[in-house]
């Protein structure tokens, strides 16, 4: 198990990252020489290293699943392979599910499609997308979307960058745990200035409304960024409470930027499935949540909603989604396009437009929730009895935030525990990485994350049944065989 002789490697520098409380000293852990020829993750310094070639780049650190199949990779992992239980993917399996709606994905590509599409996206599915919010959550309001609110995006990544390159010289909020890609989407635009916001008890899954305005009037933010419902929790801002940050936002003139990727993946809903007796038509709908409920006008309430196919339609390989926001915002966002993606794919936009039809989206959000619910339940059965606990049980998103302070050392930490896990062919993501911390501006001896993971229970079930079962072999040494997380890593990565 142990590969004592293997020196300065990837494993080994993000760990020295994220243990300045177990060293000593730093040197107490560093191991001199290289070995292992592989991606050196360095933080301490934004330029390559001094022995690259290429020092005129800055070192681009991995995202968390990015460096959970890397850390994979060197154990033989493969997309393609069936022996690996992958429960570290950000993405929904794709295939179909029980009960959905046929999908019709063949192609006749028009000449006129394989020009640029506008910067904004096809006019057609922007109004569709338009339809699609005034549909579910503004049907009692005055104020409707146009497809002037509406950009298409290739991405949610990409609309994110959008929006940093817009934003003007201002502070601008995000919490933590959050999702990982944030780190870098609030590190790229100097005039930006990332602005940590802490909840006041640490136990709550949640910021309360009233220490969200404390927090964004005391620190004078222009805008919040998160995800709702949240990754990696799976917690969810809804009712009175999303409500009443709109308001905050409309108030102090901060703009909320909302990730709400999952918002289809509910599993707490009051209305009935079709299939269990309920009404298959209009009138039943499954529970889904969007900001856009509480916003009074559409064209001057600053809120700006990321959402696309990736997620909330299984469509990930398209990179066709949105951004929903006033119209000068929209028109800022098209220009910022211009430079920075040049705008979505044409053709699969068009492909895109039978899957807004609302009926479609009804009858197949049903499904996702039944299926995924039944994936959710599976893990949140098993994990426990394994000895890993879950801090917050998740009423959305496929992801559980699992906490890993029971087991065992060394892998009650969450870098050793993956480790051990690709070992095992399972595959899962560190917490540490949710732990965003742009451009380093938080000094960190300790993670708060370093005892959790994320398991994502997006793949298909035959990935969850497979790796609760390695695990649980995995586990089971290790109460065997402890050792400290330092004396791990010096030996074993």
């Amino acid at each position: 198990m142990p590969r004592g002789a293997d020196r300065r490697n990837t494993a080994h520098n993000i760990f020295l990252k994220f243990h300045r409380h177990t060293a000593k000293s730093m040197k107490d852990l560093e191991i001199e020489e290289e070995s292992e020829d592989e991606d050196q993750e360095f933080e301490s310094t934004p330029q390559a290293e001094p022995n690259s070639p290429f020092e005129m780049f800055h070192h681009v650190m991995k995202t968390g699943v990015i460096y959970a199949s890397s850390r994979a990779a060197k154990h033989g992992f493969s997309m393609l392979s069936e022996d690996w239980a992958n429960m570290g993917q950000g993405a929904p399996e794709t295939g179909p599910l029980p009960g959905a709606p046929t999908r019709d994905f063949h192609m006749n590509i028009q000449d006129a499609e394989l020009e640029y599409a506008p910067t904004t996206g096809d006019t057609e599915l922007r109004v569709k997308v338009a339809e699609y919010y005034n549909h579910l959550y503004r049907q009692e309001k005055e104020s409707k979307y146009t497809y002037e609110n509406v950009c298409i995006v290739p991405g949610g990544r990409a609309g994110l960058t959008r929006v940093m390159a817009a934003l003007g010289n201002i502070q601008v909020g995000y919490f933590t745990p959050d999702y990982t890609a944030y780190q870098q989407a609030l590190g790229l635009f100097m005039r930006i200035s990332p602005s940590p916001v802490l909840h006041r008890n640490v136990h709550e899954a949640l910021l309360p409304s009233e220490d969200f305005a404390f927090e964004a009037g005391g620190r004078g933010l222009g805008a919040m960024l998160l995800s709702n419902p949240a990754n990696p929790t799976g917690q969810s801002l809804e009712g009175d409470e999303l409500d009443a940050y709109v308001k905050i936002a409309r108030d102090l003139n901060c703009c909320l930027l909302m990730d709400e990727f999952y918002s289809h993946y509910y599993y707490d809903g009051e209305n009935v499935s079709p299939e269990d007796g309920g009404a298959d038509d209009d009138s039943n709908w499954p529970k889904t949540v969007s900001s856009a409920k509480y916003i009074d006008d559409v064209n001057e309430d600053p809120v700006v909603i990321v959402n696309g196919l990736t997620k909330n339609w299984r469509c990930p390989g398209f990179r066709v989604c949105w951004l929903v926001a006033p119209k000068p915002i929209v028109e800022m966002l098209g220009s910022a396009g211009s430079f920075l993606d040049g705008g979505a794919n044409a053709p699969l936009q068009k492909l895109a437009l039978p899957l807004m039809d609302l009926d479609f989206i009804r009858r197949d959000t049903w499904a996702l929730q039944r299926h995924f619910k039944m994936k959710r339940d599976f893990l949140l059965t098993e994990l426990p009895k394994i000895g890993i606990t879950v801090k917050w049980e998740p009423t959305a998103t496929f992801y559980i935030w699992a906490d890993l302070s029971a087991l065992p050392a060394p892998i009650n930490d969450c870098l050793c525990f993956l480790e051990e896990c690709v070992k095992h062919n399972v595959i899962c993501v560190p917490g540490v990485f949710f732990d965003i911390n742009p451009r380093e501006i938080r000094h960190l001896k300790q993670s708060k994350c370093i005892n959790f993971v994320r398991f994502s229970y997006g793949p298909p079930m035959r990935n969850l049944t497979k790796g609760v079962e390695e695990m649980g072999k995995m586990i089971s040494y290790w109460r065997k065989n402890q050792m400290t997380s330092s004396d791990y890593a010096r030996t074993s990565m």
